[in-house]
């Protein structure tokens, strides 16, 4: 008998939400035929068979939330010859117990000393609150207490008693005494419990909210909680599907997370403009010069080379500067924004820089780019738009520690110098904003990683 678990789909995911059962108890699969489909912040994704057998049991039901290591389902590998030779006849109910599993069961796993079933992410709200997870009523499978059930409580409010377990921890230094009472600005309760931002994962040891790392700070947020609206005749109301939440919780964790600083350079776009026209005659093109995007993206794995504290990660209290470019390029797709990874940027020429993120947007919008493929990035690039993007400012991918965003490219009078003298030119000209965490990169450094890669950017001296 084996057991399936839930793999790790990508360094930074922790569970994932089961959507649909493939395979049915009692069915026959073969080994890689799709299982389950499980969906995490980063894709949706179809888990093989381990090998050949019969799907014995389902351990988690749709809707459930599972950690990475959980159990899925229980395959009989023995029972695939059988069930090859002959039609599986229905066995006779068993009175003895089953054999424990080798590992615990989703259920077993996700239960506290007190036997309260919740998943990861409930467990994690609640205890961002001070709240009794027995006092919440669950509605998931056997009465698993969702983060849906958490966040559905907290909304309606608590009495007085249960206000005072809600007010968030103070702040401690180190040697320092927590007071045992709040201080004035906590003696009076908000009239509604705080909500504070709801995570698709519990954070990692050093992230966010309620988490003591870089520093000696903890930190609570205390959210303000906007007035319910009551739709109106005519209005539309869109529940968020699972991939648009996940999406919204992790730009919320993202900002919770890092301190971003935006900081723009206006950038003249004329000698790259030129240089792919330069690009579209030459035999290696086929007549497609590679798009502005490359040329940017080959700026900033150039760099990154001379900044490389801009490609990093943040794990626990350290920062790990990555030796390869893992380059992340944001792409819209209707279902949502996707940033699948082009893996070792740093060893691609231009051409080869064009036809991974050619590809890559291509599967992206038709849904066949893996988890694996969105997942492992060191720094990301990404191009809102042609029309109408002056500039803005991008959340960080986390655990990244940095963003680069295109804007319009637009033809502007500037000021240049002509035989010593100023003159008013006409230019192709571009905003570009690097966003970068304020824990890891200072004004000085993200300001000179900026101007780099504007420099090149400006040279255009990229060859094929």
């Amino acid at each position: 008998m084996t057991t399936v678990v839930m793999p790790q789909l990508g360094e930074s995911v922790m569970e994932g939400t089961v959507v649909r059962w493939i395979a049915r108890p009692g069915q026959k699969v073969e080994r890689d035929e799709p299982l389950v489909e499980i969906a995490t912040d980063k894709a949706n994704t179809e888990i093989p068979s381990p090998s050949a057998g019969v799907l014995v049991e389902q351990l988690a039901k749709e809707g459930a939330v599972v950690t990475v290591g959980g159990a899925l389902a229980r395959l009989d590998e023995a029972g695939a010859a059988a069930a090859a030779a002959a039609p599986q006849a229905k066995p006779a109910p068993k009175a003895a117990s089953p054999a424990a599993p080798s590992g615990p069961t989703t259920a077993e796993a996700d239960a506290d000393a007190n036997g309260v079933r919740a998943t990861p992410v409930g467990r994690n709200v609640a205890q961002e609150h001070g709240l009794d997870l027995s006092k919440v009523p669950g509605s998931g499978a056997g009465g698993r207490v969702m983060k849906s059930d958490v966040t559905t409580y907290l909304e309606k409010g608590a009495t007085s008693s249960q206000q005072s377990e809600l007010q968030p921890p103070l702040s401690t230094f180190p040697g320092q005494k927590a007071p045992t009472a709040p201080p004035p600005a906590y003696a009076q309760p908000y009239s509604q419990p705080p909500i504070a931002p709801v995570y698709s994962q519990p954070p990692p040891p050093g992230f966010g909210p309620g988490y003591q790392g870089f520093g000696p700070i903890a930190i609570t947020l205390r959210a303000y909680k906007p007035p319910r609206y009551t739709p109106k005749e005519g209005d539309q109301v869109v529940p968020f599907d699972q991939r648009r939440r996940l999406i919204a919780e992790h730009m919320v964790y993202s900002k919770a997370t890092s301190p971003h600083v935006p900081c723009t350079a206006e950038v003249d776009m004329t000698n790259l403009t030129r240089l792919r026209g330069e690009w579209k005659r030459a035999k290696e093109t086929g007549g497609k010069a590679p798009s502005f995007l490359v040329g940017v993206c080959r700026a900033t794995v150039q760099a990154l080379a001379e900044f490389p504290r801009l490609n990093a990660v943040v794990q626990d209290e350290s920062v790990i500067l990555r030796k390869d470019v893992n380059l992340g390029v944001a792409v819209e797709t209707e279902k949502g924004l996707l940033v699948p990874v082009i893996r070792k940027a740093n060893e691609l020429s231009v051409l080869g820089l064009a036809r991974a993120i050619d590809d890559l947007a291509a599967r992206g919008r038709t849904g066949k780019v893996t988890a694996d493929e969105l997942s492992g990035g060191s720094f990301t690039v990404s191009n809102p738009g042609l029309k109408g993007n002056l500039f803005g400012a991008a959340i960080i991918n986390q655990p990244q520690v940095g963003i680069l965003r295109m804007g319009e490219i637009v033809k502007r009078a500037v000021v240049r110098e002509r035989d010593g003298e100023d003159a008013i030119v006409i230019r192709s000209m571009m905003y570009l904003t690097l966003s970068y965490d304020h824990r890891v990169i200072d004004g000085v450094t993200g300001n000179g990683f900026l101007h780099r890669v504007r420099e090149l950017i400006e040279e255009a001296k990229f060859e094929l």
